[in-house]
């Protein structure tokens, strides 16, 4: 009887030992999402710049685009090193806008002089500053601050735009209220637009 119970308890305890080993070599459940293909330096996407890679769905971020996110001609606005995930927030748009504060909208602003906007990052502070054509060597144009402590959603890429004028520029994009986007929109029709850019605080 008593041979008869342990090699019972033995069968039990060989089964539970099996059934555990079952779950311990069960792979985990996996999710596919959007990842930038190789290094990419922010800027307008393409499908060659993005892959599907598998991640545990524990470590999925929020707001990771699935595979079939439409990503052509949508702008990354900051850097990514190949094979991180992509995110809503990391592309310009409604997501990305409201994370910078109710009543925000993204206006795009054209800097005349690309050089000091290519110093530019994504989270900057700036003042816009407009300046009049300047067709008197003699005569300093005048000059008006447009837009306050405004913030760099989207830094230029790496191609500069030339306007009707011939001048070369660099598109930057702005987290501004109503009014500053207004402002920089009048401001952009006939002026020269320079920035200044913030310190950081400590």
């Amino acid at each position: 009887m008593v041979n008869r119970r342990r090699r019972l308890l033995a069968a039990v305890l060989a089964a539970m030992a099996m059934t555990c080993l079952g779950l311990a070599i069960r792979p985990a459940a996996t999710a596919e999402v959007l990842a930038a293909a190789r290094d990419l330096p922010g800027g307008a996407l393409s499908p060659a710049d993005v892959t599907v890679i598998r991640l545990p769905e524990g470590t999925v971020p929020d707001g990771a685009l699935p595979p079939a996110a439409p990503v052509d001609g949508r702008v990354l606005t900051s850097p990514a090193r190949r094979g991180e995930p992509l995110t809503d927030v990391r592309l310009l748009g409604p997501s990305l806008v409201d994370a910078y504060g109710p009543g925000l909208l993204a206006a795009p602003v054209r800097i005349t002089d690309a050089s000091s906007a290519h110093l530019l990052r994504s989270g900057d502070v700036i003042d816009v500053i407009a300046a009049a054509p300047k067709w008197d060597d003699a005569v300093a144009p005048p000059t008006a601050t447009v837009a306050q402590a405004v913030t760099v959603i989207a830094p230029p890429a790496a191609t500069r735009t030339t306007d009707a004028m011939g001048d070369t520029g660099a598109l930057v994009v702005l987290a501004a209220t109503p009014d500053q986007a207004t402002r920089l929109a009048q401001a952009a029709t006939g002026s020269r637009l320079s920035i200044a850019i913030h310190g950081h605080r400590r």
